[in-house]
């Protein structure tokens, strides 16, 4: 189904870095109805996949002149890549020029320095893949309603937006939801590795832990309760899930471990702003 929001964006969109997260964000743009013939992607190493897409008018690898007004560039580059990549790139981007950067630990001065333009500061996560991810994003002073619009409308293509005015709030939102997913995937791991050590085959402990992370995840997407009291749902005074929260929720549990998780990993991201 076209996303009727993206059909009104306006102008050419440029697409800078078209990895994984990039790639998502351009299946999205696309599957909701973007042009592809106002769109251009520049990455030195384009993927079959991406390549596919120049058949459907999508412009690859194009030098300035060719790429014309850029009311709208995406950088999807590495981190640790962007100095260099980002002077390439200042190139395109003229007063008119919106920058939408979903490089985790990279500063709205940092990418204004660099880049130049009116700058979105934003970070989705890998359930983009799917149109199920969320992004959180902060607008620099200088982005305008439209510029604003535009943006939300090309993030909101892989799933839910939600904005903030304090850019301060991004580096705990990288660590929550922007490295989150990791988290969730080492859970069905380590349970499947727990029902081994219990005795069960690895093939089925492998499908139990797997299907249970994936069904209580849609179950929470879906239902309007709280986390809580879901979990509470499940537990049973005296039980076997109380046992097992016993262990989950004591003082050195599970509680303690998502402090000192999201700690480290804000404080990384803080670390990659400098």
């Amino acid at each position: 189904m076209a996303n009727n929001t993206l059909q009104n964006v306006t102008g050419t969109i440029l697409l800078a870095g078209a990895g994984k997260m990039g790639g998502a964000m351009l299946t999205g743009w696309l599957t909701g109805g973007l042009d592809p013939r106002r769109i251009a992607v520049i990455d030195p190493f384009i993927s079959p996949d991406i390549t596919a897409l120049a058949a459907k008018g999508v412009t690859l690898n194009p030098d300035v002149k060719a790429a014309g007004p850029v009311e709208t560039l995406v950088v999807a580059v590495k981190p640790q890549m962007f100095r260099e990549a980002g002077a390439k790139l200042k190139a395109f981007v003229s007063d008119k020029t919106s920058v939408v950067s979903i490089m985790a630990g990279t500063t709205i001065a940092s990418l204004q320095d660099v880049c130049g333009g009116a700058v979105v500061r934003a970070m989705p996560n890998t359930p983009a893949a799917i149109g199920r991810g969320i992004t959180v994003a902060v607008a620099a002073k200088t982005v305008s309603t439209a510029q604003r619009a535009v943006a939300d409308a090309l993030l909101r293509a892989t799933g839910s937006v939600e904005w903030v005015d304090d850019e301060s709030l991004m580096d705990a939102v990288t660590a929550v939801s922007g490295s989150g997913p990791a988290y969730v995937f080492l859970l069905a791991e380590e349970l499947a590795r727990a029902g081994i050590e219990a005795g069960l085959p690895e093939a089925l402990a492998t499908k139990l832990a797997r299907e249970t992370v994936a069904g209580s995840g849609e179950l929470l997407h879906q239902s309007e309760l709280p986390a809580g009291t879901l979990r509470q749902n499940v537990t049973s005074p005296g039980g076997t899930t109380a046992a097992a929260l016993g262990v989950l929720m004591d003082e050195s549990g599970l509680r303690d471990l998502m402090i000192r998780t999201i700690a480290a990993a804000t404080k990384r991201s803080q670390e990659l702003a400098k």
